[in-house]
């Protein structure tokens, strides 16, 4: 367990820099002498970077020790982390927080991989829900922490904590991670990586991730404006309903973790099911502040218990080949958010308004049962078994 702790550490640092830049953004704006839609850039790079850098970092360094590679990482997220804080201007602001989601993107995928080899079989998805509540957490805790730290003492302190927390990170992982962490997957060639993502799981997978994202992000990029003018909130309440949706997000994180364990397929399709209603309850109690509360909380734990099945079924089933395929995960969510964002933009600028979006998501939800229901029936059909990992082949 100890190993994966210090995985945890460094996945709640790379969580918070990438979703704390949000709580800074207007004084970031101002320290550097732009406007804040341009400093939102800082956002739309960092995920660009995860889901571009990221896979291609990955491929780079598949023949690198990956108890190293980890280090190596969290030392790039430390150095990043002070030159942002350093930053004199904007593009250079730019091209480190791209860097640093270079690293982002590439220490997920390798921890995972590394997080599953540390446990027994039927204890991967409780490994992967545990790199994943890093970033659960890291919403809960880290983001209002450096939030208040930019307010008391300017943005740049932010990222100096940022920095210090990737140091604790960093020697969290020298010390507890085993010299032969990750060392059952032996590098495959390109091709071989390219060829697992063929495999129907795989695939399906991806596609259940981008509809994940659609059904979550859809309505969470525009939460905010929807609790004020649809729910009627009051402002001061709004950063109290998302506290309470990224506690729900970290109980289903470890739900989920727990579920993909017993029974995943079944879990999972019934988990998109229920997301899908969820999501229609949400339509239908919009106006109305209690219920309206008490749905986000519990869409926000079955968007992140429905992550950890996904996660779990495509590492198992690229295991003798994963670098290509897991770095794709943190790739996959970030395209997807970017996606989500942008189709309720255009649902918003069509005239729709923000009680289009839940209902946009549950178009979403049924889609993929439907996609994990065939998937299912075709792995059932074909008889196949998950791959062993290359070394025990």
């Amino acid at each position: 367990m100890l190993p994966l702790i210090a995985l945890f550490i460094a996945a709640f640092a790379f969580g918070t820099t990438e979703f704390v830049i949000a709580g800074v953004l207007p004084q970031v704006a101002d320290g550097l002498g732009v406007s804040i839609p341009t400093a939102g850039y800082l956002v739309s790079g960092y995920a660009c970077g995860i889901a571009i850098g990221g896979p291609l970092l990955a491929l780079a360094t598949k023949t690198v020790s990956r108890k190293i590679l980890l280090i190596g990482l969290a030392i790039a997220f430390t150095i990043g982390q002070a030159a942002c804080a350093l930053a004199p201007d904007f593009t250079s602001m730019l091209l480190l927080r791209i860097a640093v989601a270079v690293a982002h993107g590439a220490y997920f995928g390798v921890a995972m991989v590394v997080a599953v080899g540390l446990v027994p079989e039927d204890k991967r998805g409780m490994a992967v829900a545990v790199i994943l509540s890093g970033l659960t957490v890291s919403n809960v805790i880290g983001v209002p922490a450096g939030t208040a730290i930019g307010n008391l003492w300017g943005w740049r302190a932010t990222f100096w904590v940022m920095g210090a927390l990737g140091m604790a990170a960093t020697a969290a992982m020298l010390a507890l991670l085993p010299r032969t962490a990750g060392s059952s997957n032996r590098p495959t060639s390109l091709s071989h990586e390219v060829r697992v993502l063929g495999r129907q799981q795989v695939w399906t997978s991806l596609i259940l991730m981008l509809m994940l994202m659609i059904g979550q992000f859809g309505l969470f990029t525009y939460i905010t404006p929807t609790l004020l003018e649809v729910t009627g909130l009051d402002e001061s309440l709004v950063p109290w309903v998302l506290l309470l949706n990224g506690v729900g997000a970290t109980i289903g994180v470890f739900l989920g973790g727990k579920l993909a364990d017993w029974k995943l397929m079944p879990s999972l399709i019934t988990m998109l099911f229920l997301q899908a209603a969820m999501l229609a309850v949400i339509y239908a109690v919009s106006p109305y502040p209690v219920p309206m509360i008490v749905a986000i909380v519990l869409w926000g734990g079955l968007n992140f218990a429905i992550g950890a099945p996904i996660q779990t079924r495509i590492l198992a089933w690229t295991a003798d080949a994963s670098n290509l395929a897991s770095s794709l995960i943190p790739s996959g969510f970030n395209v997807g958010i970017a996606l989500a964002a942008s189709l309720g933009a255009a649902m918003l600028n069509a005239g729709y308004g923000y009680r289009s979006l839940p209902a946009v998501g549950a178009l979403a939800m049924l889609v993929a049962v439907v996609v994990a229901v065939a998937s299912q029936v075709w792995e059932g059909r074909s008889r196949a078994a998950p791959p062993l990992p290359a070394a025990a082949e």
